[in-house]
């Protein structure tokens, strides 16, 4: 559970996805535009939040979703996703005008949103994360962020992946469970393995087993590299090879997956609203768009009066 200290951190866009394809596109507004990722969405919140009392709540945001850092060190990252403008993600035609108004929910209901140039919202929950003395959860429905799973820390990630009721609570013991490695190595793993949703090639030929035993083996990937320059020995049944034909993606890999724990991003408070920053507004919105029981539960659950 959440309580004294505890910071929540949303993955906001993973969930409005999630929301968007979970909840039917028939929940639309007054004027017949979808709204079934806004409500969807502000259910998930008020459950999350009466569920698990976080004492501050920040919803991240992908100010950038494709970063020149990670694009530069690795052309494949996140390519597929790319609209046809070459620039913008792809996105569905009903969600499209869902997440400017999302964005203004969020601001006038007084909930901290945070987001920074040039990074994505994993950057930032791990920045926040990286930041905070007390308890974090992490919610998101994108397994990326088992990297940042600390018990010492009290980080743990809340995964959304079975659908808005089921949430499973990730911590160490939970990585080793699912993939057969130490809690603390999954970024090193996920990098060996690769991951076709973010266009992140893995090495050819090493699938989850070979990349959980040689992070058994060797701890990490700079442990691998280590051991194949000495000449060492202790790997699988023809990976050397594979990883020496793929010692230029190694060298960069880790550069792309890693969430980077330092963004320049200002001081965020968190601290859960007594009441909304714009009362009137947020009623507007919700009258416009026929926000109904969703609004009203959510603003019941983030606001402490």
């Amino acid at each position: 559970m959440g309580g004294v200290g505890s910071l929540m951190l949303l993955d906001t866009a993973s969930l409005y996805y999630r929301a968007f394809y979970g909840v039917p596109d028939t929940v639309r507004a007054p004027d017949g535009t979808p709204v079934n990722a806004v409500r969807g969405l502000l259910d998930m919140i008020g459950r999350l939040v009466r569920a698990r009392h976080p004492a501050r709540l920040v919803a991240c945001l992908d100010a950038d979703w494709r970063p020149a850092f990670r694009v530069a060190a690795v052309p494949s990252y996140k390519a597929h996703r790319l609209a046809a403008d070459g620039t913008s993600e792809e996105t569905p035609p009903a969600l499209i005008p869902q997440i400017p108004l999302i964005e203004e929910v969020l601001h006038t209901s007084g909930l901290a949103v945070a987001g920074q140039p040039g990074f994505e919202a994993d950057d930032i929950m791990a920045t926040l994360s990286a930041r905070s003395a007390g308890p974090v959860d992490v919610v998101t429905g994108d397994r990326d962020l088992f990297q940042l799973v600390d018990d010492a820390r009290g980080v743990r990630v809340v995964y959304t992946v079975r659908g808005l009721m089921n949430m499973d609570v990730i911590d160490e013991a939970a990585v080793t469970a699912k993939y057969d490695i130490p809690g603390r190595a999954y970024a090193d793993f996920a990098a060996l393995r690769g991951d076709p949703s973010d266009g992140l090639p893995g090495v050819p030929g090493v699938g989850e087993k070979t990349a959980a035993a040689l992070i058994r083996t060797f701890g990490s990937i700079e442990g691998i590299t280590a051991a194949l320059d000495a000449g060492h020995g202790g790997f699988p049944r023809g990976s050397r090879d594979k990883l020496e034909k793929a010692r230029n993606y190694l060298d960069v890999a880790l550069s792309v997956v890693k969430v980077v724990v330092d963004a320049p991003l200002p001081e965020v408070d968190g601290t859960l609203p007594a009441v909304p920053a714009d009362a009137d507004r947020l009623r507007e919105l919700g009258t416009r768009w026929g926000l109904g029981s969703s609004l009203t539960r959510f603003v019941a659950a983030v606001s402490q009066a």
